[in-house]
């Protein structure tokens, strides 16, 4: 066989290539935007009625926000409630290509949160797990360059001081109910941003609108 009809074979291959990927691009784009289109509906059908422990849709969005921003991939939630910020930050990962696993104490919530997550179209990005976090969070490998903390506010140091080392360098750990100002709800606030501020490699700052969020980047 004479060398040009292998280049000819390989000059073909090519333009297919190259003329495919365009395809794929669309083929993607349009596939996001309709999950787009059913998480939005979803949410607005829903909106007002999330109770029980979940975010506000400000803090919510932040979430979101954060993960497409930086293009974060690998995201941990402690406390999944019946879902709120899972979908916000699930969403997120739908456009990075990411996952987040979630846990969850009480069976009731667990399972709520799991219809919902299938109702938005985002249960493929999601691990949810039914569980005692005091347990299963210092067990879980990592590494996270996503974290949001909104379990029990007393359990706040520990949770931190069992994930943050398994957060990589451009990371963040999110923190719910932290307020600088003391607002009421956020339990223990100067006594946890204590703990971040004095850990070696953590820049945090405090989001006051909302239900007030604490961002940790790690450097």
């Amino acid at each position: 066989m004479s060398l040009l009809p292998r280049l000819s074979a390989l000059a073909f291959l090519g333009a297919l290539t190259i003329l495919g990927a365009p395809t794929l691009l669309a083929r993607q784009a349009t596939t996001q935007a309709a999950l787009d289109a059913r998480v939005k509906a979803f949410l607005a059908e829903r909106a007002g009625t999330w109770r029980d422990l979940n975010v506000p849709d400000v803090d919510g969005q932040s979430l979101h926000d954060l993960i497409v921003e930086h293009r974060y991939t690998r995201a941990l939630e402690i406390g999944t409630s019946t879902g709120h910020s899972g979908i916000w930050i699930a969403w997120g990962l739908s456009k990075t290509g990411g996952r987040l696993i979630t846990v969850e104490l009480d069976e009731g919530r667990h399972a709520e949160a799991k219809r919902n997550f299938e109702a938005a179209g985002l249960a493929r990005y999601v691990d949810a797990r039914l569980g005692d976090a005091h347990a299963i969070v210092p067990a879980l490998e990592g590494p996270f360059d996503f974290v949001f903390s909104d379990a029990d506010k007393d359990w706040y140091p520990n949770y931190f001081r069992a994930v943050f080392p398994k957060v990589v360098k451009g990371g963040v750990f999110t923190t719910h109910n932290v307020s600088e100002a003391g607002r009421r709800g956020a339990m223990g606030s100067r006594e946890y941003l204590a703990v971040l501020r004095a850990t070696a490699g953590a820049d945090t700052t405090v989001d006051e609108r909302g239900g007030g969020l604490a961002i940790t980047f790690k450097r």
